[in-house]
């Protein structure tokens, strides 16, 4: 068994591996001549107090103690196994593929958008053309809203699965290593297309089938049970297992569900605004005015406040990134972030956001699965008409949204469509504006610095998470109604980003290769 020690380090000590195993050594009582190997097992910044420090989880092993290899997919020919359909190719859609393979089940993947190389033209357009194709954009497509929205590994879902397995699976098709030690791992917008792609690849070499352009349209259910899929409505596959990890913007998925009647529920999500900064000014306020120390990173941040009996908290921070226009639809605005791999652009954006209950809505009731769905519709349009139509955004200036007064005029943004000058305080609902300002005020005081003329608020952040959920057997994990339809992912409920997401696909597979005891 390795020995586990925990050492604080000035950041410039990083890179004096001899400094780090002498202190970690001498912790531990272990002299260096007894060690057979080590490893940094963890890193993250301490910048509670100045000086900034990196704290470190440092394993050792001793010479009669063997480490143990990364875990790494293992492939077979399912050419001719038993065949299971995944709706999607986001994280939860590729990572059960992956593991049906494991597992000995055919994986055939069905993705409404185009392959990652191809949806670069379509998010061009968005950007530079103001044209939003709504089956493929930032959240359509190949690798799902992760590919091109930053690719953040973290994960409090530690308990729903092997978050290291699905790590050290990203390693396996080309993640650096780094992304097992780092406290808030991330690949990279950069960087994420070609893991991808080398995912597909051994799916598609395994006997596993990968369709684009492929979009769900039916469901064949007899006597609540799955008896096939219809695609792009003409085409119809029969299946007895079918895992659906469409995403949380899929939203005809919802509707086509509803008219067969399949159950559906209503659930909490949260929805603001997209705040940017310039990156040095969080990383003055973060660092303690420390700005131009080469060997710490672009700064992030982490807000939260309870305002009016409703949580206000930061989403989605991204340290030297850009705003991105997200609508699936053209008479819609949606804002996300994004970094790539090296955090170098000059700004830091993150979601500020404001948790709404389906009971906290107007038009509220029991049975209405669609009520914090039509919600979110409805802003993404307001804010659509408010930014002149196109996918501008509507957008003010952080101190004169909490002074209630339009702005004359902004500093240069990351948002490539661009903005429009409004008052969010009219153009968002009550609800969500108005604890918001308070939030502003309460964040203001919690980092100095931070509540400032120069930020930007650009409206909606709206795509935190499903606003429907699709219920599932906890044992099973089918549907509480339907056997044989497995809800997966963030589109149905059960994740909040890419490695809960692909935890969740791998863990669909085991329930159903559970069934066929394999």
């Amino acid at each position: 068994m390795s020995t586990l020690i925990s050492l604080n380090i000035l950041p410039e000590e990083l890179e004096n591996t001899d400094l780090i195993l002498r202190s970690a050594s001498k912790k531990a009582n272990i002299k260096p001549d007894q060690i057979s190997d080590w490893r940094i097992r963890k890193r993250s910044i301490d910048a509670r107090k100045k000086p900034v420090k990196m704290q470190l989880q440092i394993e050792i092993w001793k010479t009669e103690e063997q480490r143990e290899p990364l875990n790494k997919f293992n492939s077979q020919d399912v050419s001719s196994c038993p065949r299971i359909a995944i709706i999607g190719a986001g994280p939860a859609g590729l990572y059960a593929a992956l593991r049906a393979i494991e597992a000995g089940l055919k994986p055939i993947v069905f993705e409404r958008g185009k392959d990652v190389r191809e949806r670069r033209r379509d998010l061009a357009k968005i950007n530079k053309e103001q044209i939003v194709n709504p089956e493929s954009n930032y959240c359509f497509g190949e690798g799902g809203a992760g590919t091109y929205s930053d690719g953040k590994l973290y994960t409090r879902s530690k308990k729903r699965g092997n978050v290291l397995k699905a790590l050290e699976w990203l390693v396996h098709f080309g993640a650096d290593e780094d992304i097992l030690v780092d406290a808030h791992p991330h690949i990279g917008t950069n960087k994420l297309p070609k893991l991808i792609t080398a995912m597909r690849e051994t799916i598609i070499e395994a006997g596993g089938e990968v369709h684009f352009d492929s979009k769900l349209t039916d469901l064949k259910i007899e006597e609540n049970r799955i008896k096939g899929i219809v695609i792009n409505e003409t085409q119809m596959y029969e299946f007895t297992e079918v895992i659906l990890a469409t995403g949380h913007s899929a939203r005809d998925i919802f509707y086509m569900l509803h008219d067969k009647q399949v159950k559906l529920e209503a659930k909490p999500f949260a929805l603001g605004v997209r705040i940017e900064h310039q990156q040095e000014v969080i990383n003055y306020i973060q660092y303690h005015g420390e700005t131009n120390n080469p060997y710490l990173p672009p700064a992030a941040y982490s807000l939260v406040a309870q305002i009016d009996g409703m949580g206000v908290y930061s989403f989605c921070m991204c340290p030297g990134g850009i705003i991105a226009p997200c609508a699936t639809a053209q008479e819609e605005v949606v804002t996300n972030g994004w970094s790539p791999s090296k955090r170098n652009n000059p700004y830091a954006n993150s979601g500020i956001v404001v948790s709404v209950e389906p009971k906290d809505l107007p038009n509220y009731t029991p049975d209405d699965p669609f009520v914090c769905l039509n919600f979110q519709k409805e802003v993404e349009h307001i804010c659509w008409v408010a930014g002149g139509k196109t996918q501008q955004v509507p957008a003010q200036r952080m101190t004169d949204f909490v002074k209630g007064i339009k702005s004359k005029d902004f500093p240069k943004t990351s948002y490539q469509p661009g903005i429009v000058s409004a008052d969010l305080n009219k153009v968002l609902p009550h609800l969500i504006a108005s604890r918001l300002k308070k939030a502003f005020l309460n964040f203001g005081k919690k980092m100095p610095g931070y509540l400032s003329k120069d930020a930007v608020l650009h409206a909606p952040e709206s795509r935190t998470s499903s606003p429907i959920s699709i219920p599932r057997n906890n044992e099973t994990l089918e549907h509480v109604e339907i056997h044989g339809l497995y809800p997966c992912g963030e589109g149905a409920g059960y994740a909040g980003g890419i490695m809960s997401a692909a935890i969740d696909g791998i863990n669909c597979v085991d329930a159903i290769a559970l069934k066929y005891k394999l």
